[in-house]
């Protein structure tokens, strides 16, 4: 899979505001050239699940977003970074989170 991000995170925000989990999951698919179908067997769910979590419909639990991350080969700290802001934001509140990967 090329991920080559044409944007980074602070762009994505400007140009199209908060980025959601669904939008980091739209964009791998689309830089790619990749349909529902085909990018829903990478990551092991239904084309349907697929579409709500790009939707934002739904939210993955939090062992679904690790394992995106390591069949995408990303960094697992960024996407449960994003899904744990997408978490805040369902609940309306004003906080933040920066994750890290814990050194040994």
């Amino acid at each position: 899979m090329n991920t080559k991000i044409k944007y980074g995170t602070k762009e994505l925000e400007r140009d199209f505001g908060p980025l959601t989990f669904g939008m980091l999951l739209k964009n791998f698919r689309e830089i790619d050239e990749i349909s529902q179908k085909d990018f829903s067997q990478i990551l092991g769910i239904s084309p349907q699940r697929l579409n709500d979590f790009e939707k934002g419909r739904r939210l993955p639990d939090i062992s679904s977003a690790v394992q995106f991350a390591k069949k995408l080969k990303d960094s697992e700290a960024f996407f449960i970074q994003i899904l744990f802001q997408d978490y805040l934001r369902h609940e309306k509140l004003s906080l933040s989170v920066f994750i890290t990967k814990k050194s040994a």
